[in-house]
């Protein structure tokens, strides 16, 4: 039998770091992928911008069909080995794309990463193991710092190595996940006891399976799908956000780098620091309609502010719209006891997924309707209040699931 894991700061540590280098490793490739692309195709920028696009559903299409199969398999087996052997798996393939000579070379590692990048799942999962659910909102709250800091971190250090060539970034991300692997190895503790396991159901480790699961869990449900929507307006940011910002305002590549660290720096400090306060503060349920409701008041200002300055302050103030992501997460990890927390964050991992293959080709033809040279209405914005308008319906199908929850329970407290 595993020993029961002490719910102290050093398990939450590791996954932080380990987050946070997975995520440097993957926006240290951002500034040079377009040069490897023309490098190896010898195609214009266009040209190179289309296969990117490509290379993009590749990898949202495999994170959305495998996050399930991955927290499953957490669920099975634990959480270290399916963590280790994705950290593993993670830096094989960058090294695999930093030595490719083809395009089908790097569509392989765009597919594996899509596949080991659903350590989300299993860490989400790790992190349900080792916080009381009134903590639980907090401990999510690491996977967005982690994402903030490595965002940060990232770009920065990629492009610095680009002046070494195209391919240095992928093996520098190669390197850093390794290190991370052989860390973890050492360090990292089980934290799902083996009497807390379930076997691996293959009709449940899909995206549909996950969902027909949930059935008889009317809230879990009704919360992703709400989640759902929440996501297909955030995917503005990585979907429109360097063509937008020349087109309404011109910005240059290195303006357009710091609006990206300004970002980071906002949703890191909010999501390590304040998530934790404000749900001991008034709960998961008001934090996380908060943040919701921060989000559509960020989309829209992006939508009409007039000059670039502009976009600083409310950069800087965007932070509080990650309060959303943890507080749903702990809100629906109070629903499902230990041993599904996996198939629980599979699911999640599924409907981040779907909303990166559905919104980008949406946020972007809208985009595009607004600013190319034939729009009847030139309105760069207009993403933005697409955007607005998902993150919107979240907030209206959550309130009525948290409203339909306190009436079915009049006795119980909704957190």
């Amino acid at each position: 039998m595993d020993a029961p894991v002490r719910r102290e700061r050093s398990p939450l540590i590791f996954v932080f770091l380990a987050l946070m280098i997975d995520t440097i490793g993957f926006g240290i490739i951002m500034p040079v992928l377009p040069q490897l692309i023309m490098q190896i195709s010898h195609v214009d920028v266009g040209a190179a911008a289309r296969i990117g696009g490509a290379l993009l559903a590749v990898f949202a299409g495999l994170q959305f069909l495998f996050g399930p199969v991955i927290g499953n398999l957490s669920d099975r087996f634990g959480r270290r080995p399916v963590l280790l052997t994705s950290m593993l798996v993670f830096g094989l393939n960058y090294a695999l794309m930093g030595f490719a000579t083809s395009i089908a070379w790097l569509f392989v590692g765009r597919a594996l990463t899509g596949i080991s990048g659903a350590i989300y799942a299993p860490a989400n999962a790790f992190i349900a193991d080792v916080t009381p659910p009134d903590r639980r909102a907090q401990g999510f709250g690491l996977i967005g710092a982690a994402f903030g800091f490595g965002f940060i971190l990232g770009p920065a250090i990629g492009g610095f190595l680009a002046e070494l060539g195209p391919r240095a970034p992928f093996f520098a991300a190669a390197l850093l996940a390794l290190v991370n692997f052989v860390f973890g190895f050492f360090v990292l503790p089980e934290t799902l006891p083996r009497e807390r396991r379930r076997p691996f159901d293959l009709a449940r480790a899909n995206p549909l399976g996950t969902l027909r699961a949930f059935r008889g869990q009317s809230f879990v449900l009704n919360v992703v799908t709400a989640a759902f929507f929440w996501q297909l307006g955030f995917q503005v940011y990585p979907s429109t956000w360097s063509f937008y910002a020349i087109a309404k305002f011109d910005l240059s590549a290195r303006a357009i780098g710091a609006t990206l660290a300004v970002t980071g720096l906002s949703s890191a400090l909010v999501q390590s620091t304040l998530t934790g306060r404000a749900v001991k503060q008034v709960g998961e349920r008001r934090t996380a309609l908060f943040g919701v409701a921060w989000g559509v008041l960020t989309f829209l200002s992006f939508a009409f502010i007039t000059q670039s300055w502009m976009l600083y302050p409310v950069l800087a103030l965007s932070g509080f719209q990650g309060f959303a992501n943890p507080s749903i997460n702990a809100l629906l990890s109070r629903e499902l006891g230990p041993e599904r927390q996996g198939e629980l964050q599979g699911g999640m991992a599924s409907v981040i997924g779907l909303s990166s293959i559905v919104a980008p080709f949406t946020l972007t033809q809208t985009l595009a309707q607004f600013t190319g040279p034939n729009a009847r209405y030139v309105f760069p914005g207009a993403a933005f209040v697409l955007a607005a308008v998902l993150a919107s319906i979240c907030f209206v199908l959550l309130s009525i699931a948290l409203a339909r929850k306190s009436a079915s329970a009049p006795n119980a407290t909704v957190p």
